[in-house]
């Protein structure tokens, strides 16, 4: 499975022969729906695969949605079956853009940049607007950067006595360092 990911990301980028092309298989996704009182919930996937154009500004990352750990396994095994229902829908992807991104003006002095694109979770396409700190060094590039989602918005459903437990707003952040391909 993890094959497939990877290879679907590199043919959905391989148009950009010539393109200066960066990415990563071990990129660092989180994402933390606590709420006061109640247990933390926070999954971390550090197998998250990105590729980014340098040229173009343009990205797609992919995560298996089964490669996000909780720090309990009961934890773990009702999100996997009850809410993101990995059965049915197995990674989590998305594909943007950097607005604005020029790789002249790319240096080791990080740089706030707005990227906009499309998230499918759960089977649900939605867009999605991002603040990230990009910069590079000794020929890599870092990427660091977050945004906040609904459950409700991908079609999540949050069980009535559960519902005060999760936040409605989930806060995932990601950090990427990609190397030149």
């Amino acid at each position: 499975m993890k094959k497939l990911i990877i290879t679907g990301v590199f043919l959905f980028m391989a148009g950009y022969t010539s393109a200066q092309k960066y990415s990563s298989k071990t990129g660092k996704v989180t994402f933390e729906a606590s709420v006061p009182l109640f247990e933390d919930i926070y999954a971390r996937d550090d197998n998250n695969i990105v590729v980014f154009n340098a040229d173009n500004g343009e990205m797609a990352s992919v995560s298996s949605v089964k490669n996000f750990h909780f720090k309990t396994k009961l934890m773990e095994e009702h999100f996997n079956e009850s809410y993101a229902e990995t059965a049915k829908y197995p990674k989590t992807t998305f594909k943007g853009k950097i607005v604005n991104f020029d790789s002249t003006k790319l240096t080791a002095n990080p740089q706030k940049y707005t990227i906009q694109g499309t998230l499918n979770f759960h089977g649900v396409d939605k867009a999605v607007t991002s603040t990230a700190s990009v910069y590079a060094k000794d020929g890599k590039v870092y990427m660091q950067g977050g945004f906040v989602v609904k459950p409700a918005d991908y079609k999540v459903t949050i069980p009535k006595m559960v519902t005060k437990k999760i936040a409605e707003n989930v806060n995932v952040e990601y950090n990427y360092i990609l190397t030149k391909q």
